[in-house]
């Protein structure tokens, strides 16, 4: 019986578990720490560190199954994506990896075992690559692993070598293909070989070997590694197709359930769904990448990792439409690939609703303004045809990016695919910088990224001497406030030196440490760094972790000389941690009650544990009413006065896998997790209150938070809302602040605090209600006044028009005014101004005969708004401007014969 996809990829971790190999779990597609990396791409990505010698891990053999997109820069496949069989925008990538244990021969020996005798394929139908210069792997296959040398093909750089980048690790690789027969032959070489590299669909790679083995210098000269590493890499996609004897990828467990689901939504025939192949492929490849990337908390925007989700998802409902459905169906197609992989990837069921919200409201969203686009662009195309012309301006895709929501790929596929138009690139980006000029939004700041190489060559020294062990700094933040230590490394303006004295700023290592490192939204710890004598002293500002196992202080020496192999006392400011503590463990509470009060689909999408306020942003589709928060800020505070336990315990991250799909324990987005995690038990045993997964500092009992105050809800992004609150010594605060405010209140209106608000809505009335007689009173004056205004009316070209500067309270009384006139008039064009909050305002209206002889109130009211710095628009009968320079405003009027002239040319 044919092996299932599910089984293909479990007998694959299984295979290599037998072989000593760690198995790991794939890492979120958001690559931690990688700021150079738009998405994980590759299964070696979440080991680069242990590669290049910056992290130690407690395994040297691993495997996984990796979460993948290819969707940006050299491995863009996107356009590919419904037309070829194979090209994907999600995919998994089978790998197994040596961090200095094996090398060669077991990398070869494993792979073709594992395809032989794992997998069952035919010894037959395999070809090799070797690199023309790699003897030893040459050897292996022909002579160890017994393979006809006939089937080994040596190849040079292009395809069998690999580097990191210009400089560091880099190594040969072996390739191994598969031959579907020569039945599918398309290249028509009497000679068809893997060897000639020419695209021949008859050949499949299916895995490659990446033997780690030389370090690259800036001069392009290569050294020995210490230590070699493998790094392999096989597609799932491609060996379920093989294993399954399906030429498409398409066609195999993988996509066809997810391919039922659209045609069964769709109510299309076999035939239909034929002729709608290419609509099918992309929504079912598209509604797996959106799935995945919203489940790892990428969510839908205008720049990096959001613009590409909102990309695949807009196109994938474009093709949608295409295909025939009116309406959003995107989140149907992804509830079933939540069906099918939610199995191995857990974090999908336990954040199924949240996935569903995200994607119905971004494709409603782009459906409202779709069709208009369309036109717009078919109206584009026809113009730009008539001229000759075969490329879009970049003026007019940024407008439809600006105005319809259009991303500029998106345009250029529908420009491409159904017109063989292109886009102007170059003119797009500088629409873009001129808006972003204007309006001064989007700006991106830049990404300090530490000199890695520096840390990572002191920690190795560090070792080397002893002063700090394999493992690191022995770091401690749960142990206290205060611990004993030395000094092992300083370090002045990047470069290690012997000592610091008074005035400088430093950064030092210290051999143990109780100071938090920033991470998981809370913030790092700051305090003191002294002699138990007191000689000298460091005021620690922030600290961070560049290199995993080398915690580093950052601050300014504020006495004395230090040195390194000084004793000395690390002192974390004792009540700024506590403030935090009562924080983190607040948002936890706040968590619960969220997910009690609006549902389970409210997951954390991010948040801020700082001393002074928490921020909490989660899943929710819509505004947490009064009502709502009222409830939620009653029960977190019911919650601090049961004075629940708050206990830390380290588990297996496999033994949680269950408790964290079914939600029964809470686990954050694209959160990297090792093989041992620390979970926050809040409540007695047996019957949690909240169990969440978290590193942070947190209070011993919830009755020391003290109190929560919300002080804020609001939109975070798409689908995420974000609450802000305070705790303890900040609700205090906050209280009295509030409660001296009513005092006061209450005192200058004469009555008791608690009778404030309904003596403040009867004072609302009072003035609503002067408020309606003064603008009677204000009407009365102006029809009163309208007589003599009347009489100002004259002729331009035979024209009546009015152009005047009135006393209105705003755009309703001129707006009323203008009828006025044009009842009395008849066929006229009037336009009135006034001053209203110290900004000039103006209408314009046109009547009917008017605008067929070329008059446009739109273009009338802008032209004379320009006059007082402003603008505006509307219809050709009415439209509306406002200004900046009320004192041009006579200037702005006076302009109006001149232009109702030019109109009637």
């Amino acid at each position: 019986m044919t092996m299932t996809s599910a089984e293909i990829r479990q007998a694959f971790l299984d295979y290599f578990a037998k072989n000593g190999h760690t198995i790991v779990p794939s890492s979120s597609l958001v690559p931690a720490d990688d700021p150079t990396l738009l998405f994980t791409n590759a299964g070696m990505v979440q080991f680069k560190d242990t590669f290049l010698g910056l992290e130690k891990r407690p395994y040297t053999r691993a495997a996984t199954v990796q979460k993948c997109m290819r969707v940006s820069g050299k491995h863009n496949d996107l356009e590919n994506v419904g037309p070829s069989p194979r090209h994907h925008t999600f995919f998994e990538m089978l790998g197994n990896f040596s961090f200095g244990d094996y090398f060669k021969r077991e990398a070869i020996r494993f792979a073709y075992e594992c395809l032989t005798e794992v997998y069952g394929l035919d010894p037959a139908r395999l070809r090799f690559t070797v690199h023309k210069d790699d003897d030893e792997a040459y050897d292996i296959w022909t002579k160890e692993m017994g393979v006809d040398p006939s089937l080994v093909y040596r190849m040079g750089d292009a395809t069998n070598f690999w580097q990191m980048a210009d400089v560091g690790p880099c190594g040969p690789t072996s390739e191994l293909h598969y031959d579907w027969g020569e039945e599918f032959c398309t290249c028509g070489d009497p000679n068809c070989s893997v060897e000639l590299d020419n695209g021949c669909e008859r050949w499949l790679e299916v895995w490659n070997l990446v033997f780690m083995q030389f370090n690259q210098a800036p001069d392009g000269t290569r050294t020995p590694l210490p230590k070699p590493g493998i790094d392999t890499g096989m597609g799932l996609e491609r060996i379920v197709s093989i294993i399954q004897n399906k030429r498409a990828n398409y066609d195999t467990d993988l996509f066809t359930p997810i391919l039922a689901r659209i045609q069964e939504l769709l109510g299309h025939s076999d035939a239909e769904a034929q002729k709608h192949q290419v609509a099918y492929r992309v929504i079912a490849d598209h509604s797996r990448a959106i799935t995945f990337m919203i489940g790892d908390g990428v969510l839908p925007g205008n720049e990096g990792r959001a613009s590409v989700l909102r990309l695949i998802l807009r196109r994938a409902a474009r093709y949608g439409r295409m295909a025939g459905f009116d309406g959003p169906f995107l989140a149907k197609v992804a509830d079933k690939v939540i069906d099918e992989m939610g199995g191995h990837y857990i974090e999908l069921n336990a954040r199924r609703q949240f996935i569903l919200n995200v994607i119905t409201q971004e494709e409603e969203r782009f459906l409202r303004t779709f069709t208009n686009g369309l036109e717009l662009i078919a109206e584009l195309v026809d113009r730009l045809k008539a001229q000759g012309k075969n490329q879009i301006p970049g003026d007019e895709v940024f407008k439809l990016y600006a105005t319809y929501g259009f991303p500029k790929d998106l345009t250029r596929i529908i420009a491409a695919e159904e017109y063989g138009f292109s886009i102007d690139e170059a003119g797009y980006e500088q629409a873009f910088k001129r808006h972003t000029e204007i309006s001064g939004g989007d700006k991106i700041g830049e990404i300090a990224v530490d000199q890695l190489q520096v840390y990572a060559d002191l920690f190795d020294r560090l070792k080397e001497t002893g002063d700090l062990p394999a493992q690191g700094v022995n770091h401690n933040p749960y142990a206290g406030t205060e611990m004993d230590s030395r000094v092992v490394a300083i370090l002045r303006d990047g470069q290690a030196v012997q000592s610091a004295s008074e005035g400088e700023l430093v950064e030092m290592v210290l051999a143990d440490t109780c100071f938090y490192v920033e991470a998981g939204g809370q913030v790092s710890d700051t305090g003191q760094i002294a002699a138990p004598d007191g000689g000298w002293a460091m005021q620690v500002d922030h600290v961070h972790q560049p290199v995993s196992g080398l915690v580093v202080h950052r601050g300014l020496m504020t006495r004395g000389t230090a040195a390194v192999g000084h004793p000395a006392r690390a002192l974390v400011d004792r009540d700024r941690r506590w403030d935090i503590m009562r924080n983190h463990t607040a948002t936890h509470l706040l968590h619960r009650e969220l997910r009690r009060r609006l549902g389970n689909h409210v997951a954390q999408a991010g948040s801020l544990v700082a001393p002074d306020r928490l921020r909490f942003d989660f899943s929710h589709p819509q505004m947490v009413s009064p009502e709502e928060l009222a409830d939620i800020e009653r029960a977190v505070n019911e919650a601090i006065l049961a004075d629940y336990p708050v206990t830390p315990v380290f588990k297996r991250y496999d033994e949680l896998k269950d408790p964290i799909s079914k939600g029964e324990i809470m686990a954050l987005f694209g959160e990297k997790y090792g093989d041992v995690v620390r979970v926050i038990q809040i409540g007695p045993e047996g019957s949690y209150y909240s169990r969440e997964l978290c590193g942070g500092t947190h209070v011993n009992r919830t009755a020391q938070i003290g109190a929560l105050h919300i002080i804020s809800e609001g939109s975070a992004a798409a689908g995420v809302r974000r609450i802000e609150a305070v705790t303890g010594r900040a609700a205090q605060a906050l209280v009295r602040q509030r409660m001296a405010a009513l005092e006061q209140t209450a005192a200058a209106l004469g009555v008791r605090p608690e009778e404030t608000p309904q003596r403040v809505a009867a004072l609302v009335d009072q003035l609503q209600e002067k408020e309606r007689q003064i603008k009677a009173l204000q009407r009365k004056a102006a029809r009163a006044a309208f007589e003599s205004l009347l009489a100002q009316a004259h002729t331009v070209k035979g024209v009546q028009v009015v152009a005047l500067k009135v006393d209105a309270p705003d755009a309703a009384m001129l707006r009323e005014m203008s009828d006025w006139f044009r009842d009395r008039l008849g066929s006229c064009v009037v336009v009135l101004a006034a001053v209203v909050n110290q900004k000039p305002l103006i209408i314009a209206t046109v009547t009917e005969d008017l605008v067929k002889k070329g008059l446009h109130a739109g273009k009338l009211v802008k032209a004379v708004a320009q006059v007082v710095g402003g603008g505006g628009g509307g219809k050709p009968t009415m439209a509306q401007a406002g200004g900046r320079d009320a004192s041009r405003l006579d200037e702005a009027l006076a302009s109006v014969d001149g232009l109702v002239a030019e109109a009637l040319v």
